[in-house]
């Protein structure tokens, strides 16, 4: 990650009188400056380094507190003495978030053997968005900024390794093209306990390539009768091939990647099987699958589940690209 800083030659001082009557007012604009990572000098006196529209926040909370019967003053100060200087950074030091950041990642990598992959990537989403908004407010690149990022890349990386056991490793090559004709009332075979990639693309293979397909949920991999089609596993006829999971290749092998919902789609499980590239919905659709994934007992209800999720979102999608 790329990190910038302020300049110590300008700041911001924002003067506030708010009155007591209005309680809303108050809470508002303690919220704001909050948000703004401000320095409190004092009762009322906010303190900000200048530039990339901290000016225009402030302006627009003076304004605020105006309209709401109270008096706001934002002024300028500019090169202040060196002690100065040395004296209104040292209000922005974020080193004890950091560390403190680094506690609780560094928690989150001791249970990793502990968690499952939904709660995994929640608790990682979690750091991550914490990790950014400290950023957000650290003007002056404070210590621990760039060992915090480095431990959560660290935690990312440890957390899709614990899932790899069980995960099929991306093979090299390319894609073959494949004639759905020729795939018809076939057994198809992948790995019991379905997740995202799996349950999506057991549900690709019955709504678009072989309607009729029969499904075998394996304990183990070398348990994949010869005659069956397996997806999803080490030495599958479909599975990870460079940067494709299961479900793009079944994608590119039968020439339905053009279809723009699917390909949506592709994104979608992409993101909750490997990571990449965000998905605005991936959350939702995660907890939801997650949520079938403990109700139903066996695999057949959890497809018949989770397919309807698929074909809603294929309909959604589809309507997106009108």
């Amino acid at each position: 990650m790329k990190f910038s800083s302020y300049s110590a030659d300008k700041w911001l001082v924002l003067v506030v009188s708010l009155p007591a009557s209005n309680a809303t007012l108050r809470m508002r604009i303690w919220r704001a400056t909050r948000a703004l990572g401000c320095a409190v000098l004092r009762d009322g006196v906010y303190l900000l380094p200048a530039g990339r529209g901290l000016r225009q926040a402030l302006r627009m909370h003076a304004e605020e507190i105006k309209q709401g019967g109270g008096n706001a003053y934002l002024l300028n100060v500019a090169n202040p003495s060196v002690e100065e200087k040395t004296d209104f950074q040292g209000l922005f030091d974020r080193s004890d978030e950091y560390q403190k950041l680094m506690e609780r990642i560094n928690e989150f990598i001791a249970t990793l053997g502990a968690l499952d992959a939904t709660a995994g990537r929640r608790q990682l989403k979690v750091l991550s968005r914490d990790f950014e908004a400290l950023v957000t407010l650290d003007y002056f690149s404070s210590s621990g900024k760039v060992e915090a990022d480095a431990m959560l890349a660290q935690a990312e990386a440890a957390f899709f390794a614990s899932l790899a056991a069980d995960e099929p490793q991306a093979g090299g090559g390319e894609v073959r093209q494949r004639e759905a004709p020729e795939y018809q009332q076939r057994l198809w075979a992948t790995r019991k306990h379905l997740w995202v990639d799996r349950m999506a693309s057991a549900w690709l293979i019955r709504r678009f390539i072989d309607r009729d397909a029969r499904f075998l949920w394996l304990e183990k991999p070398d348990d994949c009768p010869p005659e069956a089609l397996g997806f999803d596993f080490d030495g599958a006829e479909f599975t990870h091939i460079g940067n494709l999971v299961s479900f793009e290749v079944l994608l590119a092998s039968f020439g339905l990647e053009g279809d723009p919902a699917l390909a949506k789609l592709g994104a979608l499980v992409h993101n909750l099987d490997v990571g990449g590239m965000p998905v605005m919905e991936a959350s939702g659709v995660e907890m939801i699958l997650g949520g079938i994934r403990k109700r139903c007992a066996d695999d057949d209800a959890l497809l018949a589940d989770a397919s309807k999720i698929f074909d809603d979102l294929y309909a959604v999608y589809g309507e997106e690209g009108k």
